[in-house]
């Protein structure tokens, strides 16, 4: 199972959407419905908000286990 900073890693180029775009730590906290500051908490823990990254998958409809584990 992947850390918090490699399951950022990967919602950052969901974000991105394949474009050449910078997608910041805030632009990911918003997106998970956290607030810049908690999720500056969040991050420098290595804490993962599984609650959090479930319910964006499930609004985006993707899948949760490409986020959380690693790829064969």
């Amino acid at each position: 199972m992947r850390d918090f900073h490699a399951i950022l890693k990967e919602l950052k180029l969901y974000l991105a959407d394949s474009k050449n775009i910078k997608v910041y730590d805030k632009d990911v906290a918003t997106a998970l419905g956290i607030s810049q500051m908690n999720f500056a908490t969040i991050k420098r823990r290595n804490t993962t908000p599984y609650e959090n990254i479930l319910k964006f998958c499930q609004k985006e409809g993707i899948c949760c286990s490409d986020l959380f584990f690693t790829k064969p």
